[in-house]
């Protein structure tokens, strides 16, 4: 196993100002998945679902190089369930419903086939959870990265930043970045937080881009604009897919290489913002991917003498 995932396969019920979709398949480990999988193939899953998770999904995830394996089925049990609507923005939201269900007592076991994989991705999941999986690994993968929310930066403040200390890669959004440092500007923000332990961090900044920070560089990439976005669920978990997947493929580590990454998660994200849930990240086309990189070249190729 290459890649592990790590993070919830779950029902979402969305609302947005196009539209609304009840009980269609979601999840970040779902999204982050499908996503990664248009890079590598050697992927596994470590989630829980109730029997009541559609078989068919399954077999996508097996179709796509998924190893699902390490996804648990409680029989009787009902699936992580989320229930959300969008402002017309599309940047704010109410969450309506959460019922964790089988997900209150997950205990994530890994399988013995994924405990030498060679990159680590934590969805986001309590800070508790995402250190059990790291220590039971059976060698330090060559990449963590995680995600998290600000759920966790207020009520587990202290697991959370022990957790962080064990990363390599920590993505958050900017309102994340700004309440976990307690600094306003992102490039004070970002060093407070490298200096909480991980060598990269990650802001997202929805349709704005996204910023990659170590202690020395930064980089910017651009969110391709886009003349509808129908449902942003998910948009995050795929940038990350896309993201980790890329390098996965590449095994290069490097900052200059994790620029590469960024724009090949931006562009499978701006894909996934197209259609409710999934839909979109179902049978992309490698033509597709590659006209979609080149928009996000173009969006930022210029020529400019200083003379």
């Amino acid at each position: 196993m290459s890649l592990l995932i790590v993070g919830t396969v779950a029902f979402d019920s969305i609302q947005t100002p196009f539209g609304k979709i009840d009980k269609t398949v979601g999840g970040a480990a779902t999204y982050i998945a499908l996503s990664a999988s248009y890079f590598t193939k050697k992927s596994g899953i470590v989630s829980v679902v109730g029997d009541d998770f559609p078989d068919e999904t399954m077999k996508e995830f097996n179709r796509r190089g998924i190893d699902t394996s390490g996804i648990e089925v409680v029989k009787g049990g009902k699936s992580f369930y989320w229930s959300g609507s969008y402002h017309t923005d599309m940047n704010t939201r109410d969450t309506l419903v959460t019922d964790l269900n089988v997900l209150a007592d997950f205990d994530p076991i890994v399988p013995a086939d994924y405990l030498n994989a060679d990159f680590l991705m934590l969805g986001n999941l309590t800070p508790i959870i995402q250190q059990k999986v790291i220590k039971q690994m059976a060698k330090r993968p060559k990449l963590i990265v995680m995600d998290t929310m600000n759920f966790w930066m207020e009520i587990m403040p202290k697991e959370l930043a022990e957790t962080i200390t064990m990363v390599d890669v920590l993505t958050i959004n900017d309102a994340e970045a700004r309440q976990l440092s307690g600094e306003y500007s992102l490039v004070k923000a970002a060093q407070k937080i490298l200096n909480m332990g991980p060598k990269f961090l990650i802001i997202k900044k929805g349709e704005h881009g996204a910023l990659l920070f170590n202690k020395e560089q930064v980089f910017f990439a651009p969110a391709l604009p886009l003349e509808d976005v129908f449902d942003p669920t998910g948009a995050g978990d795929s940038f990350a897919g896309g993201f980790i997947g890329y390098l996965d493929k590449s095994k290069d580590i490097s900052f200059d290489n994790m620029k590469r990454a960024i724009i090949f998660g931006s562009a499978i994200a701006s894909f996934c913002v197209e259609k409710f849930g999934i839909e979109r990240l179902v049978g992309l086309t490698d033509d597709e991917l590659e006209e979609r990189v080149q928009e996000f070249i173009d969006l930022v190729q210029f020529d400019i003498s200083l003379v």
